[in-house]
């Protein structure tokens, strides 16, 4: 059994319902030699001599279809040249296709429409000033488009020029202003298109960096199963409980900086809470001071916001939405602070 998952066992609420044998102690019991204590988030305090499972949850597969290991810090800047001017042009290419079937949880296989063969799609990182070109391909069965948050032309805005089957479309413009943004399909019935999985991160770096962190980004999204316009699973980065089975490590005292980004489609609102700490938000990321030092932060669908934070002390602590149905759907993660 690996530890990752020993670690994300202790903090799930199924533990109380297990079918493992898991006897309850008072608060003053300690564990006996070999024996592991397991604490769950509302479950009281356990004892067991065997591996600690999530029962319900645990996910065992070597390979995923989704990726969200790799996506979190995985920043794609393009194909870079140099301009006449003297400006940075970067190119990417993205493709959007609507035939695949992705394993998002154990067992359940999904109809995704993604871009470039993922959910999310790929994060598109640039520098202010810097001109974007985007190569869109439509490798779909029905119209699609990319519509970027942040400043461009009206005929850029990927809106009203719909790509068909087997169409392709340039998206060229500025990187402006600098900040946190996305990039969704605009293709109606909107709300399919975004909860099937047709969005991604967009970053513009400010011409004077920020400061070194670890960096990392975090899309909040949701998948609707069943087709009747209530979420079935809640995660980040594509995978429910992702995180609780592969937490993220992270290194005391050194600056960490989380891209999150909210695309959760048919709920009003989702959000995010970090325990043991509070962390400097940045709304929207266009403006140099943090707009307040919290642990929570509540966003409706396509608001963003970095989240700077430092841990003093290691060990595990969770993250997660403070909507407790979101979060015992799979919308919940584990950092490990390692000292």
């Amino acid at each position: 059994m690996h530890p990752k998952v020993l670690l994300a066992a202790a903090v799930t609420v199924a533990l109380a319902a297990s079918a493992l044998a898991l006897s309850s102690l008072g608060p003053q019991a300690r564990a006996q030699d070999g024996e592991k204590m397991v604490i769950g988030h509302n479950a009281g305090i356990y004892r067991t001599s065997g591996d600690v499972l999530d029962p319900e949850h645990a996910d065992g597969r070597q390979e995923v279809s989704i990726d969200p290991d790799r996506y979190l810090r995985e920043f794609n800047y393009g194909r870079v040249s140099a301009l006449p001017d003297g400006r940075t042009l970067r190119e990417f290419t993205i493709i959007a296709d609507d035939r695949q079937t992705l394993e998002i949880s154990p067992g359940v296989k999904y109809n995704a429409w993604t871009f470039n063969g993922t959910i999310p799609g790929p994060t598109i990182r640039a520098t202010e000033g810097d001109l974007v070109r985007i190569h869109f391909i439509n490798n779909g069965t029905m119209p699609h488009s990319m519509h970027f948050h942040g400043i461009h032309s009206a005929e850029m805005d990927g809106v009203f020029e719909q790509i068909a089957p087997g169409g392709r479309f340039t998206y060229e413009f500025t990187a402006e202003p600098y900040g946190l943004h996305l990039y969704h399909c605009h293709v109606p019935p909107l709300e399919e298109h975004i909860s099937r999985g047709l969005y991604g991160v967009y970053i513009v770096d400010p011409k004077e960096p920020r400061k070194d962190a670890d960096e990392m980004v975090m899309v909040m999204n949701g998948y609707d199963t069943d087709f009747d316009t209530e979420n079935n699973f809640y995660t980040v980065n594509g995978i429910p409980f992702y995180y609780m089975h592969h937490p993220i490590q992270i290194e005391k005292d050194r600056p960490v900086r989380v891209y999150l980004v909210n695309v959760l489609e048919f709920d009003q609102i989702n959000n995010f809470h970090l325990h043991g700490n509070l962390f400097y938000l940045y709304r929207t990321g266009t403006m140099p001071q943090p707009d307040e030092y919290t642990d929570m932060v509540t966003m409706s669908q396509g608001e963003r916001s970095i989240l700077e934070f430092t841990y003093k002390y290691p060990g595990n602590y969770m993250f997660h939405a403070h909507k407790t149905e979101f979060a015992e759907k799979g919308w919940t993660g584990i950092f490990l602070v390692k000292q």
